[in-house]
């Protein structure tokens, strides 16, 4: 009798297993997987006295989420700072930081995060000399919401030697104004030249910024995640909380390519780890993103005609890097969302790939915001997965005015990447966009028709029915990681990663599909959030 002893069995269920159009009333569960899923006169043969019994009473319940793209570290970080993304004015941003100003140490660096210019009263970007009336004696950095944008004081532009002579690292670009003084707005690589000079957090901070991103994470029914740009610190602090049994989330890591040769020389493949803390591949990055305009692209910018965006390295540095991983047998993450860049990508992928095939590699572009039919297919040729960020679609509101109408067919083209049979998986990309993967739902189904995003009316034909939609934060999440034999649906044999939710998603249409709440979050059997 003790063998069908289950630890968990759920009764009275909505449960969709994405195995097919399968739904069961019932589950068990022991030592952490699924040993059977059926009816509620079936589940009772599994019920002992130890057993927990959750009586879900008609609620739906899923396979737990899986974020494909997460910072998961900036977002802890990030809830440690200042929160800038509702801010509307670069006035209310200044009295946000003044506010912060107030409660610090004179000399000690405020950070935040989240501003977007395209929200602020003024129209224009803040720059050092706004900062400057509420900062002085504090170093000042603040980072556009997409993350590649930042925007300084005096006082760090002094500590970091920022001046008129400093010329622009490669793959990066220091405003200037008309004199030539630096604006206090840096542009991708240009941020380093600021990091450099921001005292690393220490472990006590690493740890508390894990913890802080994972009740997040839990409290949106997010039971995976893909941590992408892993730096050695992260991966450190993850290692830490594994051997003490407080990693209550799996990860799967994709490490900065600056670490690549590391892993390569110590013969890391991927799949190195356990279930709960492992190495998938690893992250580069290609290009910028669309709010700084710094995505690559192949013609201009529709509202900046000398502009075509910036390419972070050369063909044949992006060539190197692939052939490496790729040879290393780790999976290749790349940021590409300009066309430019995506056709970029897939060329030294085309290249490396007749030198070196390999079969069901699931190498992935990371966003592939703006497509073409071509680059679409050139995907599907070469075996190239997606991992992208349904969310996007509200936050660039303005798309259609930077890229133009043409472009904005082809903007996040969600269905027709699955109609040409591209595994795409959904991810937040977060702290860039909110954590909830339902909100992340929500925006694929809609695509901003309630907001009156402009870019659905030439798009609406991309809108993805909810169980498609689902399927990328689940089963095609899974695939995208090379788990779909222990996660992404409910089947015997599987992890029991579940969630409960006040609704069922494919019953509800439109603009409701939002307020859905994750009630109960599972992980490994174990109730690890709970809403009541």
């Amino acid at each position: 009798m003790e063998e069908t002893c289950a630890d968990l069995v759920i009764l009275n269920g909505n449960i969709i297993t994405l195995e097919g159009d399968e739904r069961v009333e019932a589950l068990a569960v022991k030592n952490g997987r699924i040993i059977f899923k059926g009816s509620n006169v079936e589940a009772e043969k599994y019920i002992c006295k130890d057993t927990r019994i959750l009586d879900v009473k008609g609620r739906t319940v899923l396979p737990g989420f899986i974020d494909t793209h997460i910072h998961f570290f900036n977002l802890g970080f990030s809830l440690m700072q200042l929160d800038l993304r509702d801010v509307d004015s670069i006035e209310e941003l200044k009295r946000r930081v003044k506010r912060k100003v107030e409660e610090a140490e004179p000399g000690r660096w405020i950070l935040g995060r989240g501003w977007d210019q395209e929200r602020f009263a003024e129209k224009r970007y803040p720059n050092r000399w706004d900062l400057d009336e509420v900062a002085k004696d504090n170093p000042v950095m603040l980072r556009r919401v997409c993350g590649h944008i930042c925007v300084v004081n005096s006082k760090a532009l002094k500590m970091a030697g920022i001046d008129r002579e400093t010329l622009n690292p490669e793959g990066g670009m220091i405003d200037r104004d008309e004199n030539g003084e630096p604006t206090g707005i840096l542009r991708e690589k240009a941020m380093n030249l600021i990091w450099s000079v921001i005292p690393p957090p220490g472990r006590e901070e690493y740890l508390e910024a894990l913890n802080l991103a994972t009740e997040e994470a839990l409290k949106h029914g997010l039971t995976s995640i893909h941590l992408v740009s892993a730096t050695p610190e992260e991966i450190r602090t993850l290692q830490i909380a594994r051997r003490l049994g407080k990693l209550k989330i799996r990860v799967s890591l994709y490490v900065s390519a600056a670490y690549l040769k590391n892993l390569v020389n110590l013969g890391i493949m991927r799949g190195f780890g356990d279930e709960y803390l492992k190495i998938n591949g690893v992250k580069l990055l290609v290009d910028g993103s669309l709010g700084a305009r710094t995505a690559a692209m192949r013609k201009p910018y529709s509202d900046d005609p000398d502009n075509r965006g910036i390419l972070t390295m050369t063909f044949n540095e992006l060539k190197n890097i692939i052939s490496t991983a790729h040879k290393g047998n780790l999976q290749l993450a790349i940021h590409a969302i300009g066309d430019r860049a995506v056709e970029t990508v897939l060329k030294a992928l085309d290249e490396v790939l007749k030198e070196h095939p390999m079969k069901d590699h699931r190498h992935r572009l990371e966003h592939a915001s703006i497509l073409a039919a071509e680059l679409i297919d050139e995907m599907k040729r070469l075996g190239v997965a997606a991992s992208v960020q349904p969310r996007f679609i509200i936050s660039d509101f303005w798309a259609v005015e930077r890229v133009g109408c043409e472009r904005a067919k082809w903007t996040y083209p969600f269905k027709s990447l699955m109609e040409r049979g591209i595994l795409i998986g959904g991810g937040s990309d977060s702290p860039v966009d909110p954590l909830n993967p339902i909100y992340q739902i929500y925006s694929a189904v809609t695509r901003g028709k309630y907001e009156g995003i402009e870019l659905y009316k030439y798009t609406v034909n991309e809108c993805l029915e909810p169980i498609d939609a689902i399927r990328l934060f689940t089963l095609n999440a899974a695939k995208l990681g090379f788990e779909e034999d222990v996660k992404g649906s409910i089947k015997i044999g599987k992890f029991a990663d579940l969630i409960v939710l006040s609704h069922d998603p494919t019953e509800i249409n439109g603009e409701e599909l939002k307020n859905i709440k994750v009630l109960i979050t599972i992980v490994n059997g174990e109730i690890a959030y709970s809403s009541t």
